[in-house]
């Protein structure tokens, strides 16, 4: 179901990118259908179960509001389509000096924003600064090797380092990094932010909250004849079974994350393709170490060896995945399979449990979002598991966005989240999840274990792979002794859309290149 990959593309200071053009989407390969051309023209609506938080992409973490960014903002690299390298974007290259220390980027002469204005080095110099002075408060931390960022000439960037910083490349194709007009275009951030500028295949139209978002086609596109849909709207629709009724019925066209119930029933309904794309998502439950009695290891030992993840991967997923071991997930690079996860035991949960600060047990909540099948079936499984070891487990629900606002704000005792690769690279997700000075605060768990962090840092700085996996070894077998999450398993992306859709595909860091996309009547 899930495909493994190596350490390739530009994951070290040693190995070559394959330099040229804007890489692999420019040839509109997913975009061409069999046996005919791409149609211009049409809206596609797409809906899913909550609402955007932002689109200021140096401190947004939210998912709905990241694909909807990555329309509009683009980053200098690009991760390919499989996952699994980065490609030169608005970058057409880069060279590397002998030290390692100091990075030339050439850029594309031909890409202007979507407003006509050229873009220049000095606005890719003022993108990255941006994003790297949020530091704790967003994702700075991608860019915390960054010493400076030079405009040497209007088509080259300069970039110097402290020291050297073996995912640099990759996290220059993070959304965050993503280039917009300097000095915002005379704007404020918040009033740049409220409708944003960029050099993507989509530019910012309207935005209903709670309901909808609206993109129109940006005609000055620099990949020549894209985008070839005329808009795409997102519709905020938190019922998964509405979603999968009105995908059937031809209101939307693309339904986004199904339910897995429904997935069987979506693929023999006429009109409908409903498909799996390989995935770096890994679902887990979080503890909020800000409150008791989750400060305690025995007690988060205890939950996560109470979970009998195979029976939520055949009950939940029914089968479309495997039970999740490491804090990293099997499509992400230097992926341990020994990393230590815990596995259903009760004998070691109730001893765990005895051990604790709480040995009679105790009652506590789960966060979940409601009208999310998948979540309440989990929440079901666990609420049972963790009563079988003396602990009281009551799910409290909030309406999607409401949850994710609850999540970032670290309110609740726990909850059930997930995580998605955006580089191909882990250090985004290690650094996000374990180091507690990050905006996330350790996932909005508030971990904290100077020995992991050590171990990220130490594995950030590291350009020999070989070294970088005994480092990120060594990482997985720490967390998953400290159990700060309790690993679920790993499932892959799962969208329906209606058979007029084409050229729509996922890569496995969960993005989707929606100017290769077009509809046929």
């Amino acid at each position: 179901m899930r495909r493994r990959f190596g350490v390739v593309g530009a994951l070290a200071l040693t190995m070559a990118l394959a330099l040229g053009g804007c890489g692999a989407a420019d040839d509109g390969g997913s975009g061409t259908a069999a046996g005919g051309a791409p149609v211009k023209g049409g809206d596609l609506v797409m809906a899913r179960s909550a609402d955007i938080i932002s689109m200021d992409k140096t401190t947004t973490f939210d998912n709905n509001s990241i694909r909807v960014m990555e329309q509009i903002m683009e980053p200098l690299f690009h991760s390919s389509a499989d996952g699994t390298k980065v490609e030169p974007w608005l970058a057409t290259g880069y060279t590397i000096s002998p030290d390692g220390l100091t990075y030339t980027i050439p850029l594309r002469k031909d890409v202007v924003f979507s407003d006509g204005t050229p873009m220049t080095a000095e606005d890719v110099k003022f993108s990255i600064d941006e994003d790297t002075k949020t530091g704790a408060a967003g994702w700075g931390f991608i860019n915390a090797a960054i010493d400076s960022v030079e405009a040497t000439d209007d088509s080259t960037v300069t970039i110097k380092l402290k020291y050297a910083w073996a995912p640099l490349i990759a996290d220059l194709s993070l959304f965050s990094n993503g280039v917009i007009p300097v000095d915002y275009g005379g704007k404020t951030a918040e009033e740049f932010y409220a409708a944003p500028v960029g050099t993507g295949p989509y530019v910012w139209e309207s935005w209903t909250k709670g309901q909808s978002l609206k993109l129109t086609a940006n005609t000055k596109y620099w990949q020549k004849g894209k985008p070839y849909l005329s808009s795409v709207q997102w519709n905020v629709v938190p019922d998964a079974n509405t979603r999968k009724l009105q995908v059937q019925g031809g209101q939307i066209d693309i339904d986004d994350t199904p339910d897995w119930s429904s997935l069987a029933s979506l693929k023999s309904a006429p009109g409908v393709n409903a498909q799996t794309f390989p995935s770096t998502q890994i679902d887990y439950v979080a503890f909020n170490q800000t409150r008791a009695p989750f400060d305690d290891v025995h007690v988060r030992r205890a939950i996560s060896y109470a979970i009998d993840r195979q029976a939520m991967v055949k009950a939940v997923l029914f089968g479309n995945g495997e039970v999740a071991n490491s804090l990293l997930s099997p499509g992400t690079p230097y992926y341990d399979e020994n990393a230590g996860g815990a596995t259903l035991d009760v004998a070691k949960a109730k001893a765990e449990l005895a051990q604790s600060s709480k040995p009679g047990g105790f009652s506590t909540t789960l966060l979940i979002a409601s009208g999310n099948p998948n979540q309440a079936s989990v929440a079901q499984i666990l609420q049972s598991e963790l009563k079988d070891i003396g602990i009281t487990m009551e799910i409290k629900q909030l309406d999607p966005t409401a949850n994710k606002k609850a999540r970032l704000a670290s309110d609740f005792d726990m909850t059930l989240s997930a995580w998605t690769m955006d580089i191909p690279d882990p250090d985004q997700w290690t650094s996000f999840a374990v180091d507690p000075t990050g905006g996330s605060k350790s996932a909005f768990t508030s971990y904290d274990n100077p020995e992991v962090v050590d171990l990220n840092k130490q594995a950030q700085r590291e350009t020999d792979s070989a070294k970088r996996q005994q480092l990120y070894s060594q990482l997985q077998q720490k967390t998953s002794e400290d159990a700060f999450l309790a690993y679920l398993y790993y499932s892959p992306y799962v969208y329906a859309s209606t058979d007029k859709v084409k050229g729509f595909s996922v890569t496995p860091l969960g993005g989707y290149l929606l100017q290769d996309v077009y509809k046929t009547e």
